[in-house]
């Protein structure tokens, strides 16, 4: 099947993009775009792919779901476009990151350039309907992404896996903890901010580890 994804991960998951699931996820995903409003857009499905080479991962971040609302969803878990309010969970990744690090609190949620520099951000689910949390769940995408994780975390050596929240850790049960640094805290969502993401220090851990291995921090 010809996936319309970068040459790297082309390469990497062409046994996947065979798999009768994935084929099966095909046919799904696309007569929902043609019968329902689907999100992110069309061309912004691998769009975390896209903007980052497989050599270039350093960081893994794990979301669950796109945005279900209009203009939010662009291929980035945590990410909007820029002019699109700024959603609560990344408002309090932002108030982390301020604490942290001691980065101003931005006034765009575009968040592309952690990508450019090495930053995965991963959704388990890559669409979904407009105003329908969860929709496209238990479609093949959990199946995609989890292999998505396992193989890099087979491929690759000394990244960084941000797991926030109990979803993403359950997905992170195929890292290899020999050869990564793994991170778990509390999801940066309102609900549960205040158990454990908040004072995580996960932006400074991070680039600390980067550090040590010789790897360019990133810029948050």
């Amino acid at each position: 099947m010809d996936v319309q994804i970068e040459n790297s991960w082309k390469e990497l998951l062409e046994d996947e993009f065979e798999k009768e699931y994935f084929k099966n996820l095909t046919d799904f995903v696309r007569q929902e775009y043609k019968t329902h409003t689907i999100y992110p857009p069309g061309k912004d499905i691998f769009k975390a792919f896209d903007l980052c080479p497989v050599d270039n991962v350093k960081v893994v971040i794990i979301g669950q779901d796109p945005y279900h609302g209009k203009g939010q969803a662009h291929g980035l878990c945590f990410s909007v476009k820029d002019g699109v309010k700024i959603p609560p969970s990344l408002r309090n990744i932002y108030k982390e990151l301020n604490d942290d690090i001691g980065k101003p609190i931005p006034e765009t949620g575009n968040i592309e350039h952690w990508a450019k520099q090495g930053v995965l951000m991963l959704n388990a689910a890559l669409t979904v309907r407009a105003g329908n949390a969860g929709s496209h769940q238990g479609k093949g995408w959990e199946t995609f992404t989890d292999a998505v994780i396992e193989k890099i975390s087979n491929k690759k050596e000394n990244l960084v896996f941000l797991l926030w929240g109990a979803y993403a850790q359950r997905k992170g049960q195929v890292i290899n903890p020999e050869k990564h640094f793994i991170l778990k805290s509390a999801h940066p969502s309102p609900f549960s901010a205040y158990n454990g993401f908040f004072g995580n220090k996960h932006f400074s851990k991070t680039n600390e580890f980067l550090k040590s291995k010789g790897l360019e921090e990133i810029k948050w």
